[in-house]
């Protein structure tokens, strides 16, 4: 089984995180903000990777340091569950519809950490949370991860479908780039031999 348990403790967040990539997308969250718990279980549902998240944060600010920190979390962990990344298909990509909201993602797990988010949301705030704070999770998850991830808005105006189509969209490009290539399931997945 590919699994990995991350603990970060800063002086802003104290977070336990938990990842099985061959789960069944089954979660436990708690990040003390709603709409990110929200978040993050459908995107252990579409991603099919079992998530266990506890995170005590500085909330009482605001829920920046809790979205960045447990996105580098996410990342890590992920990273070290796939270890030499021996057999992954590597690239995922999805465009996903979420009612009026039309999202395209893509990703390479490359080891080279590169976000180019093209997000058009235009509300500042779903509910308390800060529309903001997509793109920060996105992008402390990929440099946590070592990936290129592209997200492209071609559809949306509520700010919910458009924020909630790109976890899920992140999602499914992830599923099918951490999965096994039965065919090459003993290479690395590089010309390099290495990534």
């Amino acid at each position: 089984m590919r699994t990995a348990s991350i603990q970060r403790k800063t002086n802003e967040t104290d977070i336990s995180l938990a990842v099985n990539l061959d789960g069944r997308g089954e979660s436990l969250v708690d990040t003390g903000c709603g709409f990110l718990n929200h978040m993050l279980t459908l995107f252990s549902k579409h991603s099919l990777i079992d998530l266990n998240v506890n995170c005590k944060g500085d909330t009482d600010v605001d829920f920046h340091h809790t979205v960045e920190d447990i996105g580098i979390a996410l990342g890590c962990a992920i990273k070290s569950a796939l270890g030499d990344m021996r057999g992954i298909n590597r690239y995922g990509y999805m465009i996903l519809p979420m009612d009026e909201a039309l999202i395209l993602t893509s990703v390479d797990i490359s080891g080279r950490a590169s976000l180019s988010c093209e997000l058009d949301i235009p509300s500042q705030k779903v509910g308390d949370f800060d529309t903001e704070l997509c793109e920060e999770f996105m992008a402390a998850f990929t440099r946590s991860l070592a990936c290129s991830l592209h997200i492209k808005q071609l559809n949306g105006k509520n700010s919910h479908h458009i924020i909630e189509g790109t976890f899920k969209s992140l999602a499914r490009s992830l599923r099918q780039a951490v999965s096994i290539d039965p065919v090459t399931a003993n290479d690395i997945p590089s010309t390099k031999g290495v990534i």
